[in-house]
């Protein structure tokens, strides 16, 4: 089997482009699915087991991929592992700023040390992989940026931390789209709602109970694949998106939307269907054996 993209083959043939995070869940997926498309990928992580799992998994599907270990949160490792990627692969066509982590906690109980951990994560290792990225080829050659953000439009109880992080990735990009524009690069973010990826599988209780119910809250009724994350990432990365910059893309069903006016239909939407991409794909097992 090979990754069924809904884009066209060899759309990313020759480019060399960037997945932090890309071990696990919306950034492995969408490194199969660049590789699939042509790209060389270069998977950017802390766990250099998880990508080397994911390298196997990219050339046993005939794609190209390479790997680094990396903590996006370290300066001048940042500085040398770009420089280092440059040398081996040339100019670097496009970064995804996926990598991210946080956990549930109301305000009140986060310390100093786990804020400050949870922004250095989620805002200041995106911040350093794009400046890097831009300085390094970009403001030579060009190119495009997606940043990951995520759905924290009406704040986000339970992870203040992660929020504030996210809600600064969304100005950033603005920032930046403005401030390297004229250098012919793109910067963009998506804004994922709650994705069907492995990444659940890392909650404790209470937060595990919760989630499978979760979909209740989304217009659509269900969540969101892997693969329709990544084809909003895809896009922002390819030359029919080459006037869009600056632009916070939401990949939510729309459960960002509406207001206490207008409560959400509890009726299952019966004409919702998913579209699942990714031939590697399984569902977390909160969702397996939650409901």
């Amino acid at each position: 089997m090979a990754y069924r993209s809904v884009f066209a083959e060899g759309l990313m043939a020759g480019k060399t482009l960037i997945v932090t995070g890309g071990g696990s869940g919306i950034g492995r997926c969408c490194a199969h699915e660049l590789a699939a498309l042509g790209a060389t990928v270069v998977l950017i992580g802390r766990r250099i087991d998880k990508l080397l799992t994911v390298q196997e998994e990219i050339t046993e599907d005939g794609g190209l991929a390479d790997v680094l270990s990396l903590d996006i949160r370290d300066e001048a490792a940042v500085t040398d592992a770009i420089g280092l990627l440059i040398s081996k692969h040339g100019p670097i066509h496009g970064l995804v700023n996926n990598a991210g982590g946080q956990y549930p906690a109301p305000l009140e109980q986060i310390n100093q040390k786990g804020f400050e951990t949870v922004v250095r994560t989620n805002l200041v290792g995106g911040f350093l992989m794009a400046r890097e990225v831009f300085r390094q080829s970009m403001k030579t050659h060009g190119g495009a940026i997606v940043n990951i953000t995520a759905d924290n439009w009406g704040g986000m109880p339970g992870m203040g931390h992660s929020g504030a992080a996210r809600a600064g990735m969304d100005n950033l990009t603005k920032t930046s789209a403005w401030e390297w524009g004229r250098y012919g690069v793109r910067v963009n973010a998506v804004a994922p709602g709650w994705v069907a990826s492995s990444g659940m599988d890392t909650y404790d209780e209470p937060m595990r109970s919760l989630i499978p119910t979760l979909k209740q809250a989304v217009p659509l009724k269900r969540m969101a694949t892997e693969s329709e994350v990544s084809a909003a990432i895809v896009f922002l990365l390819s030359d029919g998106a080459g006037f869009i910059s600056g632009s916070t893309l939401r990949v939510d069903g729309g459960a960002s939307q509406g207001s206490a006016t207008w409560p959400i239909h509890q009726q299952s939407a019966s004409n919702s269907t998913s579209y699942q991409g990714f031939h590697r794909a399984t569902l977390p097992d909160v969702l397996t054996t939650g409901e």
